[in-house]
């Protein structure tokens, strides 16, 4: 039979149960605004880093609350803590108060998140 065009692909499966998600407990017990978030992208569309990189706070909600937590790290470090994020935001979510939450639990497990690196 001849091959046309399109091959069919294999299904992704992505078992979130399985990921880590005590960064996210962490956030929750710390600064329970985090639940207040509605994922509007006010903090996105005023973001300073955001207008020079790829920094997201949506996307960084997104990934803490799935358990995804091998390139937190990385993107937290580009946050400028201007705060303009936390003045627009409609639900009053403390988002720079998220940022150094987030900074302090990796200060406090780095050993475990080197394992997740390996």
């Amino acid at each position: 039979m001849e091959k046309f065009g399109f091959t069919i692909s294999t299904g992704r499966l992505i078992d979130y149960d399985k990921n880590d998600k005590t960064l996210y407990h962490f956030l929750k017990n710390n600064e329970p605004s985090i639940q207040l978030c509605i994922g509007c992208g006010g903090c996105t569309a005023t973001c300073s880093t955001g207008n020079f990189t790829n920094f997201n706070f949506r996307k960084l909600h997104l990934l803490i609350s799935r358990g995804e937590i091998t390139t937190v790290e990385q993107e937290i470090s580009k946050c400028m803590l201007c705060g303009k994020c936390k003045l627009v935001c409609p639900r009053g979510v403390n988002t720079r108060n998220i940022i150094f939450t987030i900074k302090r639990w990796f200060l406090e497990n780095q050993s475990k998140v080197l394992c997740l690196d390996t």
